[in-house]
């Protein structure tokens, strides 16, 4: 046991009766204590209590931070901690999250208060990044051991790990290696002391082989000692590592010993735009679309536009019953009525074969012709601009125009016998929400034509705006990711080559915007267009959006039907994404695949949900196995719980919540009668201690020397490393450069000056683009 671990606890006793906590223990097992549902967080400024932060923010999580380095912080004593409320003992934090075992160097009182708290109210801590000595109930790192770069490691959950709080995971627990020439992690592999004192134990939840060697060394463990539990973490991580994010919900369910406000999901939506329409094609040869306002002067319009066929849509079906994954079709009726008219037709069978499947989608509308409904577009210079009238103000499409292309749309659905969500909506190119720098507001004709068509949810380009936020008084935006499977690409090789324009330098043959680009980066070198979609892209893509599904985050994703004809190259990416979740989550851990409304409607939950836990207006609290929670009238509460929670009624009890990884969790309001939510908790919820190591086992102690440096954090760490040049989610200022999203990328020798094409709107439907005009053919992204 270290110095400091000593002194805490030759001190405990002491401070129990200074400081008033002897009543909790004289109401003992008779008055259980209250325990209030918010977690403290010393704060020292590194990396690993951020992204512990960062998670207990997404969750919804109740918390308060003290920082280190504020001089006038709080004095961290009992009074602090708890007090009485009532006449009955309350603490005042369910959990202690701290940047290492013991923070206070120079203030071993504060230290003291801290593990007197924990002990005498049974409250965990967390040590977010500490090195491994006796003091958190390991042997130094050394003989056997590890220290240094953890860079491409495979760690795993234990036995004890996967039966505890990491039970929603099958065991891998891969460490990242984004970049060979950067070190992206640092920790110590040690293995537990074997001579801890009666009562102590150390059990290792995650742990890595150490190199050279046949023993494992723990990288998370469990350390009981004095009457307290502190989760031991000997590595250092950012929010956004992928070893950190499949490890961050069971962190958080191991401080609140199962039970807390908030909950986690890991989500994955994607949307197929521009169904029913063709989409224009990259030429690899003038390096720009050919249709595409990025085109030269001149350039004639697509005349090879990419389009689903009747065999792309039986494979479509088949392949989401084969992975159980739902697409969201996004889609143009007016396209199918042109694909008509140009092939001299009555019968679209692309359109027949997917309505005759319409149940194995969910279906949004993408307006009839998929015009640009922002302003009226100036294309006559690069980047384009808005026309502006005599006046110099703005001119916008007119809000007949908007009304007409969504009712149309609704209108085909109906003929046809197909069924729409009437709620949700995507206007082409999300046009008509501000589209900066030339739209810095909304269409002011925008808002009222939405709510004239009962639109609750309209989505939104997330690389432009990525939080929620209102369009007029009835309608929420749905930020959705722009994938990097390009909509005017039906081949790995013109996805390839295009990808090269954007993300390679002048110097290699590339556009050079991604060096004009402060927040980009640029290929070292192109790739090869016969084999780059599939070595680089693809694993590249599934990394950039499986972060996002361990995330918490329920933006869904978008891609175009282009990316489900001829190379079908949507496919590989998917198949990415959802193997590689599979591999390493269990079976009780789920892809949460919700639709437009149910995205709109998680985030207007939880909008109002942190706005009344900022605001101070929630109180939830625990005595015994009875949970209270109370917020606002019309705030509805989430929550996770231990299986086998019920909610109590004014009369009677109704179950809790839905199964997800191992706990129940949900959104809840009060019942008829009552102004709070009341749970009751199976009793004995409290997870077990594991078993401790046995000394048969464990190694024997090697005494060392502190190292000088004890806690290394890698640049790599302190500055999130993209996965590559077109992760702009470790970069939040990063424009994306994903075609028709972000920041647009100009074709071959075009410059920002006249184009000579008028005013366009991009995107081939099956015909030619409709120069002039918002009510014609063409579509953009």
């Amino acid at each position: 046991m270290g110095r400091a671990t000593r002194r805490v606890a030759a001190c405990a006793a002491a401070v129990l009766l200074a400081s008033g906590l002897q009543i909790t223990l004289a109401h003992g097992d008779t008055t259980p204590p209250r325990i209030d549902l918010t977690v403290l967080v010393i704060d020292d400024g590194g990396p690993s209590v951020a992204a512990i932060t960062a998670e207990l923010k997404s969750q919804g999580t109740p918390y308060k931070v003290v920082s280190l380095n504020d001089p006038n912080r709080p004095v961290i004593n009992a009074a602090f901690l708890s007090d009485t409320l009532n006449g009955q003992p309350r603490g005042k934090y369910q959990g202690i999250v701290l940047p290492n075992e013991n923070p206070f160097p120079n203030s071993a009182a504060e230290m003291t208060a801290i593990a007197t708290y924990e002990a005498a109210f049974n409250v965990r801590q967390i040590d977010a990044y500490t090195w491994a000595s006796p003091a958190v109930g390991l042997n130094y790192a050394q003989n056997p051991g590890f220290v240094g770069t953890l860079d491409g490691f495979q760690a795993a959950t234990t036995a004890a790990g996967t039966s505890g709080p990491f039970g929603y995971l099958k065991g891998s627990v891969p460490f990242e290696d984004n970049d060979p020439n950067v070190s992206e992690s640092y920790g110590y592999l040690a293995t537990p002391l074997a001579n801890l004192p009666s009562g102590a134990s150390f059990v290792p939840l995650v742990d890595a082989q150490i190199p050279n060697s046949t023993t494992r060394g723990s990288l998370v463990g469990e350390y009981t000692h004095d009457g307290r539990k502190e989760l031991v973490v000997t590595f250092v991580y950012n929010q956004y590592q992928q070893q950190f994010r499949l490890l961050a919900r069971g962190m958080v369910d191991w401080i609140t010993q199962g039970v807390h406000l908030g909950y986690d999901r890991n989500y994955f939506a994607t949307h197929v735009d521009d169904v029913f329409l063709a989409d224009d094609r990259w030429s690899t040869t003038l390096k720009c679309t050919p249709g595409d306002v990025t085109c030269p002067p001149g350039t004639p319009g697509t005349t090879n536009p990419i389009r689903m066929t009747p065999d792309d849509a039986n494979y479509l079906k088949q392949w989401q019953a084969a992975n159980n994954f739902t697409l969201d079709m996004v889609f143009n009726g007016g396209g199918s009525e042109d694909w008509k008219a140009d092939n001299n037709t009555t019968v679209d069978p692309t359109a027949n074969q997917m309505i005759a499947d319409q149940n194995s989608y969910r279906w949004v509308n993408h307006t009839y012709t998929h015009p640009y409904l922002g302003c009226v577009q100036d294309v006559s210079v690069v980047p384009w601009r808005c026309t502006k009238d005599a006046s110099g103000n703005t001119v916008w499409v007119d809000q007949n125009t908007i009304n007409t292309q969504i009712k149309n749309n609704f209108d085909w659905a109906t003929k046809n016998g197909l069924n729409v969500d009437p709620q949700v909506l995507v206007t082409g190119e999300h046009s008509g929400l501000l589209t900066a720098p030339q739209e810095t507001s909304d269409n002011p004709n925008l808002a009222p034509a939405l709510a004239a068509n009962g639109i609750k949810f309209t989505g939104s380009d997330a690389s432009r705006e990525p939080a929620q936020r209102a369009v007029g008084s009835s309608t929420l935006t749905v930020p959705r990711y722009p994938m990097n499977v390009f909509y005017n690409a039906g081949s790995a090789q013109e996805e390839a080559d295009e990808y090269n324009w954007i993300y390679t330098s002048k110097a290699n043959g590339g556009s050079g915007v991604c060096e004009n680009n402060a927040n980009s980066t640029c290929l070292p070198k192109p790739l090869d267009t016969t084999t780059g979609y599939q070595s680089y892209i693809v694993p590249l893509e599934a990394r950039i959006d499986l972060g996002h599904v361990l995330s918490n985050d329920p933006r869904p994703h978008f891609v175009h039907q282009s990316n489900l004809s001829e190379g079908r190259i949507l496919y590989p990416v998917l198949e990415k994404i959802l193997g590689t979740y599979r591999s390493l989550y269990a079976d009780n851990t789920p892809i949460v695949n919700l639709g437009e409304r149910e995205i709109g409607q998680e985030f207007q939950k939880r909008a109002a949900w942190n706005s009344a836990v900022a605001s101070g207006q929630v109180t939830a609290y625990k005595i015994g196995n009875n949970v209270t929670v109370s917020a606002p009238a019309g705030v509805q509460i989430q929550a996770t719980m231990p299986t086998g929670t019920s909610q109590k009624l004014a009369i009677g009890s109704t179950a809790f919540g839905s199964a997800y990884a191992g706990t129940l969790s949900g959104w809840v309001s009060p019942s008829a009668l009552q102004s709070s939510v009341a749970l009751q908790l199976p009793s004995g919820s409290a997870p077990a201690a594991p078993a401790a190591v046995a000394p048969s086992v464990a190694a024997k102690s090697v005494p060392a020397p502190a190292p000088a440096d004890k806690k290394v954090v890698p640049q790599g760490v302190a500055t999130p490393v993209p996965v590559g040049p077109s992760d702009t989610t470790r970069k939040p200022a990063a424009k994306s450069l994903v075609p028709g999203s972000g920041t647009p990328v100009p074709g071959k020798d075009v410059v920002n000056g006249d184009n000579g094409q008028g005013n366009q709107s991009g995107k081939a439907s099956g015909g030619t683009a409709s120069h002039g005009s918002t009510t014609g053919r063409s579509g953009t992204r």
